[in-house]
């Protein structure tokens, strides 16, 4: 029988590599809408109105949004008239440069030391990937030599709770579950389990729900009163799994949660799928919440942390 040598372990510059290739690859879709601004620039002869409306039909079909898009586009003029442009081909480089500028406070690491338990509260609406998420936050977490305790606060769904019990049990962590009582009970236990077993992250899932389901938003709220109950700082962060897909409408999302939760994090999964990551410069625009991580696939891996020059790089490369 043959033996197989083992494979050498990644390095951090081999790591890196890879996951700029599959975030380049996971963002083809949405790429190749804004490389159409790059043609509209080598086709144009010159710099004049009528490539500025190309280019704004270009940033709305990708879902850049209005707002973002008439931000872009006026600091593209001031480029034009502070260096004195001719050459339309130079606003490609100038473009990359404006929407990293606008990415960029979307950036924003996790703390060095959080508190112990460090309780994470995690929203969205049905089928954004907020228990997928949550499996792949148990594995990144666990990777840093943290404990994790998972909270299957999903009460609404069974199935929910059966998926996060399943996600639990493959990564050996203990899931706090309720056949039946409400989402805050749930996690109210979670918490207090996490503090009596010197648990590191406890992280905590939510029924899916619409921001216009008035009274399921109001349960939300409740949910984060009663963790503080637990813990007079909890829940330390609260985070809004957005699924890529729902383009403008996760502008939407994004404000009708923060006004009822108050965000400290976003997580857009699903990047891999769309052609509307250009949302993205939507939310920096309207409503600028760090974007904690994002996801270009199904892997445990493809959940990694936001920067905005890795991400625009890979859109226009």
């Amino acid at each position: 029988m043959f033996s197989r040598e083992p494979k050498p372990p990644k390095t951090d510059d081999t790591a890196a590599s890879d996951w700029r290739t599959r975030l380049k690859a996971g963002l083809a879709r949405t790429g190749d809408r804004l490389k159409e601004a790059a043609n509209v620039f080598r086709a144009a002869p010159k710099i004049d109105e009528a490539l500025y409306e190309s280019l704004e039909g270009t940033l709305l079909a990708s879902d850049v949004g209005t707002a973002a898009t008439q931000r872009l586009i006026d600091e593209l003029r001031r480029a034009v008239k502070s260096k004195r442009l001719e050459e339309a081909s130079a606003l490609e480089g100038e473009l990359r440069s404006a929407l990293t500028r606008l990415l960029t406070p979307l950036e924003k690491p996790l703390p060095d030391s959080p508190p112990r338990p460090w309780v994470i509260l995690l929203a969205g609406v049905n089928g954004a990937g907020k228990t997928t998420t949550i499996a792949k936050l148990t594995r990144l977490f666990q990777s840093q030599g943290k404990s994790v305790l998972l909270a299957a606060g999903d009460t609404f769904r069974a199935a929910a709770r059966e998926q996060l019990m399943a996600w639990g049990e493959r990564h050996g962590v203990t899931v706090v579950a309720q056949d039946k009582g409400d989402s805050a009970a749930v996690i109210f236990d979670a918490v207090q389990s996490a503090k009596a077993k010197g648990i590191d992250v406890v992280l905590a899932d939510t029924a899916g729900r619409l921001p216009t389901q008035m009274h399921l938003m109001e349960e939300i709220r409740k949910v984060k009163r009663v963790i503080a109950k637990a813990d007079p700082s909890a829940p330390h962060e609260t985070w809004l799994v957005l699924d890529a897909n729902t383009g403008q409408n996760a502008v939407q999302q994004v404000k009708a949660f923060d006004e009822a939760l108050q965000l400290t994090g976003l997580i857009v999964t699903k990047l891999d799928g769309t052609a509307k990551g250009g949302a993205l410069a939507a939310i920096a625009t309207e409503r600028p919440i760090p974007v904690r991580f994002i996801g270009v696939g199904e892997k445990a891996d493809d959940l990694r942390p936001f920067v905005a020059a890795e991400f625009v790089e890979a859109l226009f490369s």
